[in-house]
């Protein structure tokens, strides 16, 4: 077995919530009741991504939970874990300082500790460095009072002895992962919602693999997303035939995030030489990456009347467009509104179907396609006058976000 991602946890029960995150995220991914030796020798199935370890070591005192843990972590690194998650208590039980000090030392001198426990939809916040939990700090709750492990520290940096980044509203992750580089081998981070969270996962994913990121089943949420699509460079195609307003708002939501769109006229489209002339420089420019920074490429029907020029002729010829530039690249996915258009889309690229895996939104089906050239590419498809006004967005970071077989 050689997984690329690693999750270490305490206990049984924070492995399972942790890894579960990354499997919702499309990893194959293995849950052990034993630590990393003992894991990495049992037989598995070769297309294990992620492994995640339980090294039962939350009761034991802070001297012998390191050890056990530096072990654990030695032994993942030596294996070829490219990148470690330490999951901990979400409310810091456990030999909490003893376990992050062992595990950052132990994945590699340049290594930061992003420690973060929130997980908001569990009433678990971190604010000012504060653990919050149902709005109280965590030594007013019960946790305080544990028979095995009591929690005596509400304030993580304290607990820690280490530096606190605080949060800032409407900050990039760019910057974020700036402040928390610059700030020392351990690091505390405020997460007060799933915002928070997301975007400080995507500080990790810019930070890359000497972020050690700390946390307990809530940044796992995003950060598994993140590590899917960190190696994801190549452009996803979204195909727009429909007429329909909230179509068009859809693909101006889109445009706004930097997307380049490439949008014929009616004269475009009206003969095959016309057509072909327009086509040879966006293929062209496609096959030397010349799509927008983001990897994304936008095809948009013309909008308005169409005299002279049916429906069904447009979305053929975008849908063949599109089939063209998924095969003049190795497209990330593609995206098709319009039934047409997306019917064009699968006709062109040889495809007998859609392997649905899950919904961007209600009504927005995400899968990858079966059979044909592209088998196995990942595919959203929408009725023009389905979804919100950032669906075209969202359905572009899906596609991203997760990790596909092909």
């Amino acid at each position: 077995m050689n997984p690329a991602i690693a999750i270490v946890a305490d206990d049984l029960t924070g492995s399972g919530d942790t890894a579960v995150q990354f499997v919702r995220a499309g990893w194959t991914t293995r849950l052990s009741i034993d630590g990393a030796h003992e894991a990495l020798a049992a037989p598995a199935a070769d297309d294990v991504n992620v492994l995640a370890v339980t090294t039962h070591s939350r009761a034991l005192p802070a001297s012998e939970a390191g050890a056990v843990i530096r072990r654990n972590v030695e032994r993942l690194r030596a294996a070829g874990v490219a990148r470690l998650y330490k999951k901990v208590d979400s409310t810091l039980r456990g030999a909490f300082k003893a376990e992050i000090d062992a595990a950052r030392q132990a994945w590699g001198d340049d290594a930061i500790a992003v420690v973060c426990p929130a997980f908001p939809a569990t009433g678990r916040t971190v604010e000012d460095g504060v653990l919050m939990v149902g709005g109280q700090p965590v030594t007013a709750t019960s946790a305080a009072t544990d028979p095995v492990t009591p929690v005596t520290e509400s304030h993580i940096p304290t607990l820690l002895g280490c530096a606190h980044v605080a949060a800032e509203a409407n900050e990039s992750p760019e910057s974020l992962a700036a402040r928390i580089a610059q700030a020392g081998a351990t690091v505390v981070v405020d997460a007060r919602d799933d915002a928070d969270l997301e975007r400080l996962a995507r500080a990790i994913g810019i930070l890359g693999p000497r972020a050690l990121p700390v946390g307990a089943g809530g940044l796992a949420v995003p950060l598994a997303r993140v590590w899917a699509g960190a190696d994801q460079t190549a452009p996803v195609v979204v195909v727009v035939t429909s007429q329909h307003s909230a179509a068009r708002a859809q693909a101006a939501a889109l445009q706004a995030t930097g997307t380049r769109t490439w949008a014929p006229q009616l004269a475009d489209l009206a003969d095959d030489a016309a057509w072909r002339a327009w086509c040879e420089p966006l293929l062209r420019a496609h096959a030397q990456g010349g799509s927008d920074a983001a990897g994304t490429l936008l095809l948009l029907a013309p909008a308005g009347q169409r005299e002279g020029l049916d429906s069904d002729t447009v979305a053929q010829r975008l849908g063949v467009l599109a089939a063209q530039a998924i095969g003049a690249s190795r497209a990330a996915g593609v995206v098709a509104t319009g039934g047409d258009g997306a019917r064009q889309v699968l006709l062109a690229l040889g495809a007998s179907g859609i392997a649905l895996v899950d919904e961007v939104m209600g009504g927005v089906p995400l899968g990858t396609l079966t059979g044909g050239t592209a088998d196995g590419l990942p595919v959203v498809t929408k009725a023009g006058g389905f979804g919100a006004e950032d669906v075209l967005v969202r359905a572009v970071r899906a596609i991203r976000d997760r990790r596909f077989k092909r």
